[in-house]
């Protein structure tokens, strides 16, 4: 399954020696997350080595490295199931290995954290479980935690509800922050005449996790698109993008590493013919090291599309069940300073970003330090086959990176409820007899937490966040879907029964947030060129501004008009001419 995803702040910046005791206070109990204090400059300051610093001037005070001795602070005790996923950095870093470490962050905020790999999310909803029915006899146990992709969360959480149910709404499941993202890792890997033109997915077949989050990139890029998927992994549609299930991300890589193949029934508008067929994997969704994997053992696939350009889709999502969370609110928020800190300095700093790999690898037991800094940072190398494939990319939160998903940043957009309610409805849809509905977000998501810190302690909002830059125009595109918009005749002006068209829209860049967003309006070809070419420029910016009115930046978005310059249908015919009449949205960069 995949589950896999700036800048928080200061505590003092310690930079003249004192004597032993000033600079043992300065350098730990000073930076207890619980006792965070404004930054004061006293001398010199050590600027931040890494490219994406989040932490300036007066902010950037280098954390020293937590020990490796195991700490013993007496603390409450919380078992933390993650999967591995480079997006948990700052966890990593934190905690100072699997078992927190005297020092760090996390021992600091007084807590006891074991960080345990669980790759398998029925297991992770069995623990908690588990955990809730004993907390409601015995709330002195230890604690359970489970970080999982943010897109695949409506899934995760209706099962768990459903689960918890029994025990009443206070022992119900609740998100209370993001630690970071997938930043290119996860992601749909295809044949290269797949990005030359989307409808060569058509009739083939994609291996991955069902109704996970790296499938949900599969379901992002075919929507775009206008493809239509198969939601039936047991029969083949000539006329649809085909599903391959596979047990986890790794085992979604393997089937195309090792010519899996499978009988098909054929079926067509829904209906299953008498004839079959054997299919192959043509493509993969999966994450690192599945993509790695993959480019190593047999090559041959590209990125199609990743969370580096969908980059809001996935932020890695934190939870434990409500009783708990509001038992150990102190607990919560100190955490929450823990980790945002840690991305600070996790952005800032090469020396703290290798230590939370080393962790990773040990909590992972999987490859070394290196392995997990390669891939955190992202690369691009060549298969097996000579061919250049991007690999790998997270990128670690910090407090203003986290408020800015949830809604709680500067422009109160609300990211990741339009990541949560997007994807909730895309497999409601696809899958009803498994999740007919999803719960609401309101009632999985307390932001209080975070809230709290952000009012208590502001300079932990000093930070950066993740930077995004657009090119004045789009030169590659990853998406491109055409809209009937409806305008008053002759005008720009936009119909109210449209607006549910230009919500759908905004969705989809809001996810898409690394994209630049092409807004290209197009007319039928009666009346003369000048005046078409006129309305439709005037309806595209009408689009535009609808856009920037609900979040979008201006910057973002290109807007042209192409008259009838460009017709998709006969404009002979009345049908024709309506088709011609569109705007048409262009996700790329």
């Amino acid at each position: 399954m995949s589950v896999k995803v700036k800048t928080s702040g200061k505590v003092i910046v310690i930079l003249v020696v004192l004597a032993g005791l000033f600079a043992a206070k300065t350098l730990w109990w000073d930076k207890r997350p619980r006792e965070a204090k404004t930054s004061t400059e006293i001398g010199k300051v050590v600027l931040p080595d890494a490219p994406e610093a989040s932490l300036q001037g007066t902010a950037a005070s280098k954390l020293p490295l937590p020990s490796e001795t195991p700490g013993a602070n007496g603390g409450t005790k919380i078992k933390w199931e993650v999967m591995a996923w480079n997006a948990q950095f700052p966890l990593m870093y934190a905690n100072g290995g699997a078992i927190t470490t005297k020092g760090s962050l996390i021992d600091n905020a007084k807590l006891q954290i074991n960080i345990i790999r669980q790759d398998d999310c029925n297991k992770s909803i069995a623990d908690i479980v588990k955990f809730a029915s004993e907390y409601k006899s015995n709330p002195n146990i230890e604690g359970v935690f489970a970080s999982y992709m943010g897109d695949g969360m409506p899934a995760f959480f209706s099962g768990l509800s459903k689960e918890l149910e029994p025990l009443g709404p206070e022992y119900q499941p609740v998100a209370f922050y993001a630690m970071g993202k997938s930043y290119g890792e996860d992601k749909l890997m295809g044949p290269a005449n797949w990005k030359a033109d989307p409808k060569n997915a058509l009739g083939k077949t994609v291996s991955c996790f069902l109704r996970d989050g790296d499938m949900n990139i599969l379901l992002k890029w075919a929507g775009d698109n206008g493809l239509k998927v198969n939601p039936d992994e047991t029969t083949f549609d000539r006329n649809a993008v085909n599903l391959v299930s596979a047990s986890d991300f790794l085992d979604a890589a393997n089937k195309y590493i090792t010519g899996y193949k499978e009988k098909r029934a054929f079926v067509e508008n829904g209906k299953k013919l008498s004839s079959d067929t054997t299919v192959g994997v043509d493509a993969v969704a999966t994450w690192t090291p599945g993509d790695v994997n993959i480019a190593r053992k047999k090559g041959g696939l590209i990125n199609i599309a990743s969370t580096r350009q969908y980059s809001t889709q996935m932020p890695n999502i934190t939870i434990t069940i409500r009783k708990f969370a509001n038992d150990h609110r102190t607990d919560i928020e100190n955490l929450i300073m823990a980790l945002s800190q840690s991305g600070d300095q996790v952005r800032s700093y090469n020396e703290a970003k290798e230590f939370a790999a080393k962790v990773s690898a040990k909590v992972y037991n999987e490859e070394d330090g290196p392995y997990w800094l390669k891939y955190y940072n992202g690369v691009t190398e060549k298969d097996i086959q000579g061919n250049d494939v991007e690999l790998g990319g997270s990128m670690a939160f910090n407090l203003p990176d986290a408020a800015t998903m949830f809604g709680l940043g500067k422009d109160g957009l609300d990211r990741y409820k339009i990541v949560y309610n997007t994807f909730g409805d895309i497999l409601s849809k696809m899958y009803p007899e498994y999740m007919a509905k999803y719960p609401e977000y309101a009632r999985m998501i307390d932001k209080s937490y975070m809230q709290s810190v952000i009012v208590n302690h502001p300079e932990l909002m000093e930070g950066k966040t993740i930077g995004v830059s657009y090119a004045p125009t789009i030169t590659d595109k990853v998406s491109s879907k055409s809209f009937q918009i409806q305008f008053e005749t002759g005008s720009a002006v936009i119909k109210p029964q449209s607006y549910a068209i230009l919500d759908e829209i905004l969705k989809s860049t809001v996810v898409a947030e690394n994209l630049k967003v092409g807004v290209y309006g197009h007319t039928d070809n009666v009346g003369n060129d000048i005046a078409n070419q006129s309305l439709s420029e005037q309806r595209a910016n009408s689009v535009k501004t609808y856009l920037e009115g609900k979040g979008i930046v201006a910057a973002r978005i290109e807007s042209k008009g192409m008259g009838s310059s460009e017709p998709v249908a006969d404009n002979g015919t009345v049908d024709g001419k309506a088709k011609n009449r569109r705007v048409q949205i262009v996700l790329g960069q």
